[in-house]
């Protein structure tokens, strides 16, 4: 049996004491919930006891926590969870990296900053190559992530426009039996689109780059026979592309352009019998080196953390079912 163990950090204020144990106390008794050590608060100090490797990696994660909350960064429980798995694999000092840099603004001047080491290395991927795939659970940042790399592009005059699309299949519904004109049968297709735009960009910024042409917003069907150059191009739910649609959107790749491929394979809307062309891309292009592949995983969830714990319950269910 390994030695009892006790350690301690100081406190600059009381301050960072309800920064780091949460509202109510609420992040201290989430991290109690998975540990068998005893976590103390005196006065200016943090007093951990317990097994000698446990109380290490508390003391690790603690550490890690105290400076970021130093940094004027401010933790949500989302954060705590994620900094809690990473500390379980001595990973939580790869916390002050992901947090260090912000990738973008809101328009409101909120800093937009990655959440996760998968999303680190989805941005990263994206900068440097041409075409990436994005592929995994709802909530992970990869569409939204995609759109804020888009914009930025687009204000560092790298592409002179952005062009985002959805294949028009979703849920069982067909556009020919929504009501109005195209753009208003396209737009709830295309909402989450606009939603991340609005969030980066604000509306009115969103509407004049529309009006100029410098966002084009089109269901899939409109790719067909152009070429996109100088063009930062997103496919949204790229999962109810069928493999005739995803080859012919990755054959309209032009000169300084980039692409970027997102699905989610476990909601495939296709009717029964199609494949998806996402899947087959995936498989189809593996071996070539110049196009990334980023999976994520649902530690990747950075929304609700029962969002999280929600993926995780089906995805047990269908692998029971397997």
């Amino acid at each position: 049996m390994s030695q009892q163990l006790t350690t301690k950090l100081s406190l600059q204020n009381a301050d960072e004491g309800l920064a780091l144990f949460g509202p109510q106390d609420k992040y201290l008794r989430l991290i109690e919930s998975r540990t068998e050590a005893q976590i103390m608060s005196r006065e200016a100090e943090i007093v951990i006891t317990g097994q000698q490797e446990e109380v290490e990696k508390l003391h690790q994660l603690f550490d890690v926590l105290l400076q970021l909350i130093r940094n004027n960064i401010a933790l949500s429980e989302r954060d705590m969870t994620y900094a809690m798995d990473l500390a379980q694999d001595w990973k939580a000092d790869e916390l002050l990296d992901l947090f260090k840099g912000e990738i973008a603004v809101t328009f409101r001047g909120k800093p937009i900053r990655v959440k996760t080491i998968g999303q680190k290395h989805y941005v990263s991927t994206i900068k440097k190559r041409d075409i990436v795939f994005g592929v995994g659970p709802a909530g992970t940042g990869k569409t939204y992530l995609a759109v804020v790399l888009a914009v930025t592009a687009l204000k560092e005059g790298s592409v002179k426009r952005i062009v985002l699309t959805r294949p028009a299949v979703e849920a069982g519904e067909n556009l020919g039996f929504l009501p109005g004109d195209l753009q208003e049968k396209v737009d709830p297709y295309l909402r989450p689109l606009y939603d991340a735009l609005y969030e980066v960009m604000g509306q009115d910024q969103v509407e004049k780059a529309l009006e100029r042409g410098l966002i084009e917003i089109a269901p899939l069907a409109y790719m067909r026979g152009r070429t996109l150059d100088d063009a930062f191009i997103i496919l949204d739910e790229a999962q109810n592309t069928t493999p005739e649609q995803m080859k012919m959107f990755l054959t309209r790749l032009g000169f300084g352009s980039k692409m970027v491929i997102t699905g989610d394979v476990t909601q495939i809307d296709l009717p029964r019998g199609k494949r998806s062309g996402l899947i087959e891309a995936v498989h189809i292009l593996k071996n070539i080196e110049e196009i990334g592949f980023i999976h994520f995983a649902e530690q990747d969830v950075v929304r609700h953390s029962l969002v999280q714990k929600i993926i995780v319950a089906y995805q047990h269910e269908s692998e029971n079912q397997g």
